[in-house]
């Protein structure tokens, strides 16, 4: 194991660098893989000192959160790179919000149980998704109706490239389902060090999707808290943990289907779920789907799909990436040859 302290006066913290490091805390997969570096920095200083080694530019790298969405099929031949900048601060106050810079390391769940406890809104829904908060904004992440995009004012991220600092806007970062401007191969690579987020004193809640709206009936004044303590509960019900059963959460998106294809799979199956989605497409249950082609509950030796979620693989304790990769590929291939629906992973595969 190695530290650097970094060389300004100021500077406290150091940068740890690790050689054959195990990343099996760093996937929820839990699968057994390593990197052969792993480099870890506690503020945007260490951050440039790391872009702009020789190094690090030489070598494949890739920037991680909680590894809550990725699948290794093999060990990691590069620089695996991890942010531990933490920090909630609030920046701006007003009668109506309440404006927060959050560090990327922060875990997504713990800022929302801070913002819950202050009477804040805006993120209760996304409760319990597991995950950093910077990968959380690269990722879009959203549940029950609600996304981050809903809440970033704006989004802080290094170049990887011209190691120049950007601060982007809502609009800048491009977000649409599961995707963002950060996502897009096509854009330079940025890192992400904090994201900025404007939350309501004021809570108008949005309960309209799926089961939330029933659960939360019977109460007469409702809190952020108590949106909170019932989404927990909804995803407790039908999600296994990840510390328990090596699962990465939803496997899929939902797909989105033109309008008229919509129309055919509603004739031959009429009680297909479905939402709207944008001008004349719409978006369908992926879970239900895969439901539909009997695969629900289905085990196959070391990985299986969990029983309460059609939309969860889960590793039963000794499955490799690609045993995972080859049952998420049959997955794909029944719905496809029953709906003519493709698939597409939310997991992104590393190796």
């Amino acid at each position: 194991m190695l530290f650097i302290r970094g060389e300004h006066p100021f500077l406290i913290s150091i940068m740890r660098i690790e050689e054959n490091f195990s990343l099996e805390n760093y996937n929820t997969f839990h699968l057994p893989v390593k990197t052969r570096w792993f480099m870890e920095y506690e503020n945007e200083g260490e951050l440039q000192k790391i872009l702009r080694d020789e190094y690090f530019q030489e070598l494949l790298s890739l920037h991680i959160g909680g590894g809550s969405n990725l699948l290794f099929l093999n060990d990691y031949n590069g620089i695996i790179l991890h942010s531990a900048i933490k920090g909630i601060e609030l920046v701006e106050e007003t009668d109506s919000s309440v404006l927060l810079r959050i560090g990327a390391a922060e875990v997504w769940d713990d800022v929302v149980a801070h913002v819950v406890s202050k009477g804040w809104a805006g993120i209760e829904n996304l409760s319990l998704i597991p995950g950093e908060t910077g990968a959380a904004a690269v990722q879009n992440i959203g549940a029950y109706g609600v996304e981050i995009k809903d809440v970033i004012e704006t989004v802080e991220a290094y170049n990887q490239l011209s190691f120049e600092k950007r601060v982007f806007t809502n609009k800048e970062c491009e977000y649409a389902y599961r995707h963002s401007y950060f996502k897009d191969e096509h854009h330079d690579p940025y890192i992400i060090t904090h994201v900025i987020v404007r939350l309501q004193k004021q809570p108008v809640f949005e309960l309209s999707y799926g089961n939330l709206k029933g659960k939360l009936a019977g109460y007469e004044v409702l809190t952020p808290q108590i949106v909170r303590e019932t989404v927990i509960d909804i995803r407790n019900e039908k999600l296994p943990d990840p510390n328990e059963i090596g699962n990465a959460g939803s496997f899929f998106m939902n797909p989105v289907v033109l309008q008229e294809q919509y129309e055919k799979l509603k004739q031959e199956y009429p009680s297909i779920p479905a939402y709207s989605a944008t001008d004349n497409q719409v978006k369908l249950s992926a879970g239900w789907l895969i439901d539909q082609c009997g695969l629900k509950g289905k085990r196959f030796d070391t990985v299986g799909i969990y029983e309460k979620q059609a939309l969860v693989i889960v590793n039963f304790g000794d499955a490799t990436g690609h045993e995972i990769a080859l049952l998420a590929e049959h997955v794909r291939n029944e719905v496809e040859k029953r709906f003519g629906v493709l698939l597409m992973p939310e997991v992104k595969y590393v190796g």
